[in-house]
């Protein structure tokens, strides 16, 4: 018997708490139970002031946002608060209620270069990596992380090019910070509200948000846009 459902239940009034939303054996709610971020506090003490400006948002907030990104594979900061503003476990995992706002995604890359990299006696110090290193730890500590195997995506396909035919390259590659990236993000986004774009001068972090290395690769001369690919031990081929 066919049967339609009617749109009513959209208008429905509930009485729900967030913490009925969430599936008990959420990823998050395993992280949540096992991880403690009460440590953040302690590191970041020193760049808050006691008595000057604004309250300032949750700095363990700023930090789970990011994670979220990193555990869902989400493209963007900018894709990942639109996730947020949705998905109920995520707003669990940060402690927003359902009708609290997100930060936007430009706060959270101020706040990452303006305090999060930080000098110390003239050098940068990466505050953000300190963080992630020692959750990492209490994730591996308490079994959230498998460390007896590493999974890396080896898909390829295999190019027509004969592998005999090759020459060495020295080639540059550009390595784009995750500051540089966030910068990018904020700069389309003013860009498209008619904004002008942050400088390079606007952000006082004291270095370069991009670096190069340069490395040997050797190139096809029949398909230069292939690259060599190591299949097993002995075997090689041109993939892309």
């Amino acid at each position: 018997m066919l049967s339609k459902k009617e749109d009513l239940s959209r208008e429905q009034v509930m009485v729900l708490s967030l913490e009925d939303l969430v599936p008990q054996n959420h990823i998050l709610r395993a992280i949540d139970q096992t991880i403690d971020f009460s440590f953040i506090y302690d590191l970041v003490q020193d760049l808050y002031s006691d008595s000057v400006g604004r309250p300032s948002l949750d700095p363990v907030l700023l930090i789970k946002i990011p994670m979220i990104q990193i555990l869902f594979g989400i493209r963007s900061m900018r894709q990942t608060i639109r996730e947020i503003e949705v998905n109920m476990a995520y707003r669990w995992f940060l402690g927003l209620a359902p009708l609290d706002p997100v930060p936007h995604f430009s706060t959270f890359g101020k706040n990452y270069v303006r305090r999060f990299m930080v000098k110390n006696e003239g050098e940068e110090f990466d505050l953000f990596e300190k963080i992630f290193i020692q959750i990492l730890l209490q994730c591996m500590k308490y079994g959230l992380v498998d460390t007896t195997s590493v999974f890396v995506d080896a898909t390829h396909i295999k190019a027509h090019a004969n592998k005999k035919k090759n020459v060495k390259k020295v080639v540059e590659k550009e390595v784009l910070s995750y500051g540089a990236q966030l910068k990018k993000e904020i700069n389309e986004d003013r860009i498209n509200h008619g904004k002008k774009p942050f400088d390079d001068d606007d952000d006082d972090d004291g270095g370069d948000a991009t670096g190069s290395e340069e490395k040997i690769v050797t190139a096809s001369t029949t398909d230069p846009e292939s690259g060599l690919f190591h299949k097993g031990e002995h075997k090689e081929v041109f993939a892309y």
